[in-house]
């Protein structure tokens, strides 16, 4: 489980503003479900998504994600990671490989989180945000994430990954606009 509580250059929460934050989630619950629902809830409502608002600028690290108040499904989740890891919960990364158009068969990886409370074990959530059409909730130990897999080129990973993948990083690190991560959003290729 230490991987999934270390503070990274990505995830990194050992910082006063993270640690300022979830503090303030954590408020004076004690019940570790109680604080990850609250820093999913912020992370879901306040933290808002760059395509979806329109917002620059692109960010990647947690503390730049609660700086900006905007990022990426996969900023996003380094941000509710880094909430939980400085509350003492262990979380990682997950992925998904979405269609990005029904009418075009491109895809992209879609960031979200995973963390262990017990009894229940790992658990996935999805802190993207919430529109029409998209309703991702927090409700241990039944997911109900942003989007199910519906196509034939879609994947669900399993992997939890401590850190974030080196294509999610490169992407974010190359694009400086809302727009142009949107026009090359990363995408791995899977073997049938």
């Amino acid at each position: 489980m230490n991987s999934y509580l270390q503070d990274s250059v990505y995830i990194n929460w050992k910082t006063p503003q993270i640690l300022s934050k979830a503090s303030a989630l954590r408020g004076g619950l004690n019940n570790k479900a109680l604080i990850a629902k609250a820093c999913f809830n912020f992370v879901r409502d306040e933290i808002k998504h760059s395509w979806d608002y329109e917002l620059n600028p692109v960010t990647c690290k947690a503390t730049d994600v609660l700086e900006h108040g905007t990022g990426f499904c996969y900023a996003k989740s380094h941000l509710l990671a880094a909430l939980l890891r400085a509350n003492d919960i262990p979380a990682g990364l997950c992925y998904q490989r979405l269609t990005i158009a029904k009418d075009n068969p491109s895809y992209c990886l879609h960031g979200l989180n995973a963390l262990f409370l017990e009894p229940h074990g790992w658990y996935r959530v999805d802190a993207r945000g919430n529109k029409t059409g998209v309703e991702a909730q927090f409700n241990p130990p039944i997911e109900t994430l942003a989007f199910p897999i519906l196509e034939a080129g879609e994947r669900d990973f399993p992997e939890i990954w401590a850190e974030p993948l080196p294509i999610v990083v490169k992407s974010l690190a190359s694009y400086k606009t809302y727009i142009d991560l949107a026009n090359n959003l990363p995408d791995i290729q899977v073997i049938k």
